[in-house]
């Protein structure tokens, strides 16, 4: 499956989404609160999203995906 990583990260309310690339289904959505977390923890580099090296991203999204998950799973 592929991915494309939907980042309005400039935005009064930022969020970044997860996208199936060949549905346009939403497959995970961070939102303001979820990405200071991320930032503040430093797993959520900049620089990564601007990456063109497949392995970059391919690990970024990963990482996203765990957050999503374990973030769901807390009480």
């Amino acid at each position: 499956m592929t991915y494309l990583i939907d980042a309005w990260l400039d935005r009064p309310q930022p969020y970044l989404r997860i996208l199936n690339r060949n549905t346009g289904e939403v497959c995970a959505l961070l939102e303001e609160q979820a990405l200071d977390e991320l930032r503040d923890q430093g797993d959520l580099d900049m620089s990564e999203l601007n990456s063109n090296e497949p392995q970059v991203l391919k690990e970024l999204v990963r990482n996203l995906f765990l957050y999503c998950y374990a973030r769901a799973l807390r009480p």
